[in-house]
């Protein structure tokens, strides 16, 4: 396993994050059956990205460490916040305050380690730092909106202040080249500040006067930069088309389905409805990425899993009169095998 739980090449906290929202945002367009197939296979692959994070640590302690302070790490926490979130939607508040305790736990000690490593210039991954922190303000405030429950409405407004002033930290340092020649993780350059709008909405629903009204005018602020985002990194895809397969496309997929999200869940909170129209049109894009995404994970996941025996191990050719690993006859010339 390598950060964020990839094992075998297989990013498993993005696929977590990317398979959870693009369902969470099937459901607010009103696509039962699709949503809570989604949610269910997150909710697998969360399972197998729990494994693979247990048995790094246990396996191989000095490279998890070493693996700690790539921003990669940070998966795991977007993406026990994201099928946290499913769980609340799905009515299982006592499994989602589960979550909410594992996200903060690992968001607590993954963080600082992550932070401290960022580096100039910095790739779209490093907006990790701000998902991951926005990923438990949003199951906190998710969990404030039900009655007895209305004391983390604060924790996930300092989150969300706090995961806005590290979108900075980290646009400072960003690589603006990254949105023309980057494999996949630029587009978390968008994505990030789409979950900040999540957040934003969630706090703004859960919180009273006096500061609703001032909430919903910043939700509505980041929601307009992200949208600037979106269009920016979609005209650069069409512009410079990236079509090979790279596990980094999970990447993608998640602020094309956070982005859907947010739209809606800003026009819901904010009363704007044509917001939440727009919404449900960027549904699709962020399902069509998501799989021809798992398409190409499958593909790959064949490949790799017919090479070892594909091909038979190779003998080098005899020496003249001598030995190749087994012995030679004696009695004639050694043959050289055909290629």
């Amino acid at each position: 396993m390598v950060s964020g739980g990839r094992e075998a090449g297989v990013p498993w906290g993005a696929t977590v994050m990317a398979t959870g929202i693009v369902s969470i945002g099937l459901r607010l367009a009103g696509f039962g059956w699709a949503w809570r197939t989604l949610a269910a296979t997150a909710a697998a692959l969360w399972v197998v990205l729990a494994v693979s994070f247990g048995r790094s640590i246990a396996g191989d302690p000095a490279r998890w460490r070493d693996e700690a302070s790539a921003p990669a790490v940070l998966t795991s926490v977007a993406g026990t916040g994201v099928v946290g979130d499913t769980a609340e939607l799905a009515g299982h508040a006592v499994t989602a305050a589960a979550f909410l305790g594992v996200a903060a736990v690992l968001w607590a000690v993954l963080l600082p380690r992550v932070v401290r490593g960022l580096r100039r210039p910095a790739p779209g991954a490093a907006y990790l730092v701000t998902v991951a922190t926005q990923s438990v303000a949003v199951l906190a405030a998710l969990l404030a909106a039900r009655a007895g429950s209305g004391w983390l409405v604060w924790p996930a407004g300092v989150l969300l202040g706090g995961g806005l002033v590290l979108y900075f930290v980290v646009l400072a340092r960003f690589d603006l080249g990254q949105v023309a020649a980057g494999a996949g993780d630029h587009w978390v350059a968008g994505g990030s500040l789409a979950i900040s709008t999540v957040a934003a909405a969630r706090v703004t629903a859960a919180a009273g006067p006096p500061v609703r009204t001032p909430l919903e005018w910043l939700t509505l602020a980041v929601l307009a930069a992200v949208l600037g985002w979106y269009a920016v990194l979609a005209v650069f895809e069409v512009v410079r088309p990236r079509l090979r397969y790279d596990p980094r496309r999970w990447s993608t997929v998640f602020p094309l389905g956070m982005t859907a999200t947010c739209t809606m869940t800003a026009g819901t909170v904010c009363h704007v409805p044509w917001l939440v129209g727009l919404g449900k049109v960027l549904v699709w894009p962020a399902v069509i990425a998501w799989a021809v995404v798992s398409v190409g994970a499958l593909r790959r996941g064949l490949r790799r899993g017919r090479r070892p025996g594909s091909e038979p191990a190779s003998v080098p050719p005899p020496r003249p009169g001598g030995r190749s690993g087994t012995r030679s006859p004696r009695s004639g010339p050694s043959r050289r095998a055909r290629p």
